[in-house]
């Protein structure tokens, strides 16, 4: 492994699970946080922040010449960045439902390199490494095997930046092409499950960057495909996202709304 790479992954690791431990301790405070919407269905806690601020004070300490952008405090990354999403599935944070995690993914030179995801309360910790697979409580993990799309279950994350009506229609062309749908609420979990054979695709018609670096990385690395979302402005206004095991990729392919490609 790239020395460069895998200093930042040995230390990185340490402190994601560190973070993950303190947003851990303010969900099982919650009762007693400040909660409110940044927009429609778009929460905020003070443990956000609190997160966010944790990350971003130890990896500069670390590395202090990376660039760091998170979903709160925001930034514009650089040629070595990481993107942190300090709780993703905020709202499920705040009811009480363990479905949330901290993700953070590293990128140099645009191309995302390392993974983390860490759902705290579900007592799973992902990660993965360009080129060297991918692995949930240090076990390997691969995509499921799928490859008749009528077994499959497929993830669609909803966005408050797109129509309804566009979520709605995709709903209904993926479950008539012969898949059944849920939506959970965390893009960075999405992929993870996608990564791990839970579910056999993820796929949502917008997404920021900070909930899905750290998903790329383990995705592929677990033998997903997924279209090339690391283009254009994509760290600060994010892109369409499609993640699928390949036995049912053409198949998703073809009812996915705006059409992307997967990368093999």
């Amino acid at each position: 492994m790239d020395p460069f790479i895998q200093e930042r992954r040995d230390i990185v690791r340490d402190i994601v699970r560190e973070a993950g431990l303190l947003a851990l301790d303010y969900f099982q405070r919650r009762h007693e946080l400040v909660i409110s919407l940044k927009g429609r269905q778009d929460w905020l806690t003070e443990a956000d922040g609190a997160v966010e601020t944790f990350l971003r004070q130890k990896i500069g300490q670390a590395f202090p010449n990376d660039q760091i952008v998170g979903e709160e405090q925001g930034g514009t990354g650089g040629d070595a960045m990481w993107i942190a999403d300090p709780i993703d599935g905020t709202a499920n944070f705040a009811r009480g439902d363990r479905q949330w995690c901290v993700s953070l993914g590293f990128a140099r030179h645009g191309v995302p390199e390392i993974g983390f995801i860490f759902a705290p309360a579900q007592d799973e910790f992902y990660e993965a490494v360009r080129g060297a697979g991918a692995t949930m409580n240090d076990q390997p993990i691969r995509v499921a095997p799928t490859h008749d799309i009528r077994h499959a279950v497929i993830e669609l994350g909803w966005s408050p930046r797109r129509p309804t009506g566009d979520y709605l229609a995709l709903i209904g062309r993926t479950m008539e092409a012969g898949a059944t749908v849920k939506r959970s609420a965390s893009g960075a979990l999405g992929m993870a499950h996608v990564a791990n054979s839970r579910t056999d695709g993820y796929g949502e018609v917008h997404i920021n960057s900070w909930d899905v670096l750290a998903g790329l990385v383990i995705a592929r690395e677990a033998g997903a495909l997924i279209n090339d979302f690391c283009s254009g402005p994509w760290v600060t206004e994010g892109n369409p996202i499609l993640c699928v095991t390949p036995g049912i990729a053409k198949d998703l392919e073809k009812v996915f709304e705006p059409r992307v490609e997967l990368q093999t």
